[in-house]
């Protein structure tokens, strides 16, 4: 079980930290991602990390600004997020799943709730 949490209100250019604390699971053994979905959109990809934890990836938005990391001594993995914008206001689900490398929404077999993140202009 994922459970999300750190979400908020933030003015333009803040920052504010996710994280995603699992149950019943040890991180060190998922690769892990960061999805989120804006009012009346799709859910998007927002950053993955690969088991074991060596290979980040980014989607273009954010890349420079976020940052996903994980501690496995807390089982948790957070998404830092830096230079907030108003366009990256959304409900930001946290993910998890044995694969080595998940490339897309569909390969992650667990999800967290979400957190809701709302970015001011």
């Amino acid at each position: 079980q994922l459970q999300a949490s750190g979400g908020g209100l933030v003015q333009a250019g803040g920052s504010l930290r996710l994280a995603c604390a699992a149950s019943g699971r040890t991180f060190s053994s998922y690769a892990v991602g960061w999805f989120r979905q804006a009012p009346g959109k799709k859910r998007e990809f927002v950053a993955v990390m690969t088991r074991g934890g060596r290979i980040t990836v980014y989607s273009d938005s954010v890349k420079g600004r976020f940052t996903i990391s994980k501690d496995n001594a807390k089982n948790t993995v957070y998404l830092q997020m830096n230079s907030l914008k108003p366009e990256d206001t959304a409900v930001y689900y946290c993910a998890a799943d044995l694969q080595y490398a998940p490339s897309s929404e569909a390969d992650f077999g667990s999800w967290g709730q979400g957190t809701l993140v709302t970015v001011s202009s």
